[in-house]
């Protein structure tokens, strides 16, 4: 009889949430590289630009508050920890294809 990938890989779900967590980091930093030389490089849209950081920000934190509390709710005693980096993540990328584009 096969074993379960769980059996086999117990911390497989921590080493995958630790990795979507460092790959996160690394593409938050381009964005911010991005961010960076645009409103370094000035022009229009660069007010807009750091009034659309600000209210993302703000969104992306309400979001997961959200999720962390739906999850405290059910007794899950990560709070939602993947669900908000893959939030996290998705949002970043949209931003690094925007910017980079």
């Amino acid at each position: 009889m096969p074993r379960k990938s769980a059996a086999l890989w117990p911390h497989f779900n921590l080493a995958s949430t630790a990795f979507q967590s460092a790959m996160l980091a690394f593409e938050a930093n381009q964005v911010i590289a991005l961010r960076l030389t645009k409103m370094a490089l000035g022009g229009p849209g660069v007010e807009a630009e750091a009034e659309l950081m600000v209210s993302e920000k703000l969104e992306s934190l309400a979001e997961s508050g959200g999720v962390m509390m739906r999850a405290a709710m059910v007794g899950a005693h990560d709070l939602g920890a993947e669900k908000i980096v893959r939030l996290y993540r998705r949002k970043v990328r949209a931003n690094r294809r925007r910017l980079a584009s």
